[in-house]
């Protein structure tokens, strides 16, 4: 008797406007990021049941819950941040080198409240993202995208959290400080994930 092999999913995290080159949050190499990806899926879409992607999606002229910082005031970067990917502008879209045709879903996160984790993101008809999942017979996710240290590592955790096993491919991925990463990766590797 032969069982199948485990469904797999592609996680992309914010490959948006405002995280990369020119945007109001910009990771640099952001936009390389994004253009490597879509070329991973070119070469290797077959490897995976679902390919979901996750936008950060804040409401206009809101503080989304204090995560976004009125005009003229300081962010901390920590928990408070200047106004991206406020829904219904170009720096919520995609990066154009990511090619969208080949993600089968996405999620959205940040509806008003802080939100890092893909995990905390609904697709269009408001199931969580591990609903999505389960739904789909996936038990192991690869995650990829923006940020490495904040919504990368957020959704990586959130993984684990909900019993996925769970690997980061770090080269589809970019650091808002490449100097401290190490100690990202070091928590990574203690919640169980697989770094490569």
């Amino acid at each position: 008797m032969t069982t199948s092999a485990p469904g797999t999913a592609l996680l992309v995290v914010d490959v948006q406007n405002d995280f990369c080159e020119g945007g109001s949050l910009a990771v640099d190499g952001g936009g390389d990021v994004a253009g490597r990806i879509t070329d991973h899926l070119r070469r290797h879409r077959d490897r995976y049941d679902v390919v979901v992607a996750s936008l950060d999606d804040h409401v206009p002229r809101s503080s989304n819950g204090g995560h976004i910082v009125d005009a003229g005031e300081q962010p901390n970067f920590a928990d408070t941040w200047p106004a991206h990917c406020i829904e219904g502008t170009a720096g919520a879209d995609t990066h154009p080198a990511l090619d969208t045709q080949l993600v089968d879903l996405f999620v959205r996160k940040g509806h008003g409240v802080p939100a890092y984790s893909a995990f905390e993101g609904h697709d269009d008809r408001h199931r969580a993202l591990a609903t999505v999942l389960r739904e789909r017979a996936v038990q192991r996710v690869e995650v990829v995208g923006l940020a490495t240290d904040h919504c990368v590592r957020a959704t990586a955790l959130g993984a684990r959290e909900n019993g996925f096993a769970t690997t980061v491919l770090l080269d589809l991925t970019a650091a808002v400080d490449p100097t401290g990463v190490e100690d990202v990766y070091d928590e990574l590797r203690a919640a169980g994930c697989e770094l490569r």
